[in-house]
């Protein structure tokens, strides 16, 4: 397994998820969305992996302006607003390969090879 996770080092479940693998010996990598984020192949591969890039918003995100703004901007223009605003991004993140889940989800783990 390659697991990847990103989130921020304040977020609960990121650190919930990073003990999860850790507790079962599976090596992760962390990634903290505040200084890196996700490249633009990971975002699309993420977006893919969990059925569109409108699964990844966070609707209690603390940016109100900018969750609305991303609402409602063209289609064209919203995939490059969230890559450019990761902080919209529901967290932790979790890549496996072309696998991905978002928020903790322990059930959907256990079953990764």
């Amino acid at each position: 397994m390659n697991i990847q996770i990103f989130g921020t080092k304040k977020d609960f479940d990121s650190k919930k998820a990073e003990r999860y693998f850790k507790e079962r010996g599976i090596k992760a990598q962390f990634i903290d969305m505040r200084e890196k984020g996700m490249s633009k192949g990971e975002f699309n591969s993420v977006a893919q992996a969990v059925g569109g890039y409108e699964n990844l918003i966070d609707e209690n995100c603390k940016d109100k302006d900018l969750l609305a703004l991303i609402k409602y901007i063209a289609e064209e223009d919203k995939v490059e607003k969230i890559l450019e605003n990761q902080k919209v991004i529901k967290t932790p993140v979790v890549r496996n390969g072309r696998q991905a889940t978002i928020g903790y989800q322990s059930d959907v783990w256990k079953t990764w090879s």
